[in-house]
């Protein structure tokens, strides 16, 4: 009778392990899915960006739904869609290139303003047209991408816009105890920074490790001055510039910026980005 008990206890875990496996081969796959179809809606089709427009919408776009499936059928998950805008001939391979998350959307207007920032972002000159396309790419929690057309934009030619003022009249000095001029905002012989561009500076300095310094643009005042964004994250080799002009969008110090090490260092203040870097000479 025992021997009987046993044969039928072997027999039925024998089964569940046998029906345990079926459902272990029956793995979800992807099944494939439509790259999504990116149209112009509408859209000023102006091509010169002009600061008056700012706010005037510059194209409406809206795409196809990718209707990913699996094994198990349509996917339920949520779709995530990827613009990018990039200039015609990277292929969107630029390291530069604009991207912005549009969750669970399948259209997005673009504004003037925000196309000349995109365009901003990607350091593009204000001074000449330059042709620009721009796609969707899908995806499902970042994998199984999917990339629309592409819509080309021809001779658009941007306006000056900058992420932080530049100084008005031009002129940044420096300050700080890792510098030779220490924290003195009436130096007898003021170590300027060059002005590249309205919006871009360059400055060589000798820092020493340690140290702290910030930039000022007018003797004896210590407003507006520059340095780096508090909060933001910003370290001694580059970051966001903070601003102090004492005016409502910017009325506190910006924090000071330290120094990487003692040595020859070239520090960039770029005001269309918003951002500065810190590098050995």
């Amino acid at each position: 009778m025992k021997n009987i008990i046993k044969f039928f206890v072997f027999t039925f875990f024998a089964a569940a392990i046998f029906q345990a496996c079926k459902k272990d081969d029956k793995q979800i796959t992807f099944d494939g899915g439509t790259p999504p179809n990116l149209t112009r809606l509408s859209g000023m089709g102006d091509s010169v960006l002009l600061r008056i427009n700012r706010d005037m919408e510059f194209v409406s776009l809206a795409w196809t739904n990718p209707n990913y499936r699996f094994t198990t059928g349509n996917s339920s998950q949520d779709v995530v869609y990827v613009l990018q805008v990039d200039t015609v001939g990277s292929n969107f391979s630029n390291s530069k290139k604009f991207e912005k998350e549009i969750p669970k959307s399948l259209s997005t207007s673009i504004s003037v303003s925000d196309m000349n920032t995109y365009l901003t972002k990607m350091e593009l000159s204000v001074d000449m047209p330059h042709d620009i396309e721009v796609r969707i790419v899908s995806s499902l929690s970042g994998q199984v991408k999917l990339n629309s057309n592409t819509l080309t934009f021809s001779r658009i030619v941007m306006y000056e816009d900058f992420a932080i003022p530049p100084p008005a009249n031009g002129q940044l000095f420096v300050v700080g105890d890792g510098t030779a001029t220490g924290w003195d905002n009436n130096p007898s012989a003021p170590h300027y920074a060059t002005k590249v561009s309205k919006g871009l500076f360059v400055d060589t300095l000798s820092l020493v490790a340690g140290g702290y310094f910030k930039y000022l643009t007018i003797s004896t005042q210590w407003q507006p001055q520059y340095g780096l964004k508090s909060g933001s994250g910003g370290n001694a080799t580059g970051g966001e510039i903070g601003l102090n002009n004492q005016t409502p969008t910017f009325p506190s110090d910006p924090d000071a910026i330290p120094t990487p090490g003692t040595g020859d260092y070239i520090v960039t203040l770029n005001f269309t980005t918003g951002k500065y870097t810190v590098v050995p000479k």
